[in-house]
């Protein structure tokens, strides 16, 4: 096994190596979420005070994508991927305190220290993946359909991280739980630090910090609707919906973390298939930085156009579900139907996403453009994370799915001026 790998070309050892730390790294995101949202619904907190728990998660997440991208294109994506490893493993570490210390600021500080890690980390692994594939036709044919791999894989695996901590605090406890995944984290740090290249993605002309905030007007309203797409999801997904399933229809940690691990494995699952439903065909060639010109014939590459129908398409699901919550209609059906569908839905416009904005990117230091996307992203997930802590608190579930219709009309709205154009 070791002797193939070492046989692959490198730019495909870079990738398999990025891609296993991205992994890596959701896992216990994913895990640690979950851990997070179900301990401290047992200690009795509410769901605002839930949500305040990832205030500084999403709050520090803005900050580091806008200057990570900067650190980035500076430095090298190695580096800033590595820093992302080792400040996850502190946060998990500042969680193994004794019991009486877990006060909301400290948990605050912790996930504060998490988000920053995972924004690093994800904003090095979409930025690579560039600096890895050729240019072209095909090199954008091929990119798409990197993207969506790496995407839709760490988004299934996160969804295995939900459900891995739920079952790890039903069988360790919460202690036991995070001690094991800072061990399995450390083992996949000392490895990034031996073997990523020690270049990737540093820019030739070194980047002021001036120019952290994007200057492409392509760029600008991709993150914009990339804000309000992401903040429809987090509004209901990230506290309301945990909270509605363990108190409204009595589902134990394993159910709740089963079932939002299930969707999330799903939602993954579509987005590494999103070229197939959108209309690409798989590129050609069996490495990275291969260029076979009959691999573009034939192969849709998405654009603005795209973007704008499938955000159409999404718009009107959260609604349905609603009204069926407030008529009574099978409320468990409604709501768990509804929402795979809103997750297949969602999951395309997703990987749409995350491929125009690495396509859109400027070729030297891409991490500037990246960050500053995944920048209004982690906005977008912050106000979804604040709105659903309190607009469930005081309304409930249905209004929260209103407002994701709203939010994901106004993504529509700013997508009608995406260009055109396949780039």
């Amino acid at each position: 096994m070791l002797a193939r790998i070492k046989a692959l070309p490198e730019q495909v050892r870079q990738y398999l190596l990025i891609t296993g730390n991205y992994w890596a790294f959701t896992l216990t995101d994913g895990a640690l979420r979950m851990l997070v949202v179900l301990h401290f619904h047992d200690l009795g907190y509410s769901p605002l005070a839930i949500a305040m728990l990832f205030l500084f998660y999403e709050l520090f997440g803005v900050v580091t994508n806008l200057v990570g991208g900067w650190l980035g294109a500076r430095l090298g994506l190695n580096r800033t991927m590595n820093i992302g490893l080792g400040l996850q493993i502190v946060a998990l570490a500042m969680l193994l305190v004794p019991v009486a210390w877990l006060t909301v600021p400290w948990v605050m500080a912790a996930q504060a220290l998490s988000g920053i890690a995972k924004d690093l980390n994800k904003m090095s692994a979409k930025s690579a993946i560039k600096t890895l594939v050729p240019k072209g036709d095909t090199g954008e044919s091929r990119l798409y359909h990197y993207v969506a791999m790496l995407t839709g894989s760490k988004n299934a695996l996160k969804g295995v991280g939900f459900f891995l901590g739920a079952a790890l605090l039903s069988l360790l406890g919460f202690k036991g739980a995070v001690l094991l995944m800072a061990l399995m984290l450390t083992l996949v740090w000392l490895l990034s630090l031996a073997k990523l290249k020690s270049d990737l993605g540093k820019a030739k002309n070194k980047p002021k910090f001036s120019e952290i905030f994007s200057k492409s007007r392509s760029v600008n309203i991709l993150s914009a609707a990339r804000l309000f797409l992401f903040a429809s999801r987090d509004i209901w997904f990230v506290v309301a919906l945990p909270v509605y399933l363990a108190a409204t229809f009595g589902w134990d940690h394993w159910q709740v973390g089963s079932f939002l691990a299930l969707w999330v494995i799903g939602y993954g699952a579509v987005q590494s298939i999103a070229p197939r439903i959108t209309g690409g065909k798989k590129p050609g060639g069996n490495n990275l930085g291969g260029n076979n010109p009959v691999a573009a014939q034939g192969a849709h590459v998405p654009n603005g156009k795209s973007a704008l129908l499938w955000v159409s398409l999404l718009a009107g699901i959260p609604a349905l579900i609603a009204l069926a919550l407030s008529a009574g209609i099978a409320p468990e059906v409604s709501l768990v139907g509804g929402l795979a569908l809103f997750g297949a839905v969602f999951a395309v416009n997703s990987s749409l996403h995350s491929y125009l904005i690495v396509s859109y990117a400027n070729d030297d230091g891409v991490s500037l453009d990246v960050g500053f996307y995944y920048m209004a992203n982690a906005m977008g997930r912050l106000i979804g994370t604040l709105l659903s802590g309190w607009v469930f608190q005081q309304w409930g579930l249905s209004a929260c799915l209103w407002i994701s219709s709203l939010m994901l009309t106004i993504t529509a709205l700013i997508s009608i001026w995406l260009p055109r154009n396949s780039q």
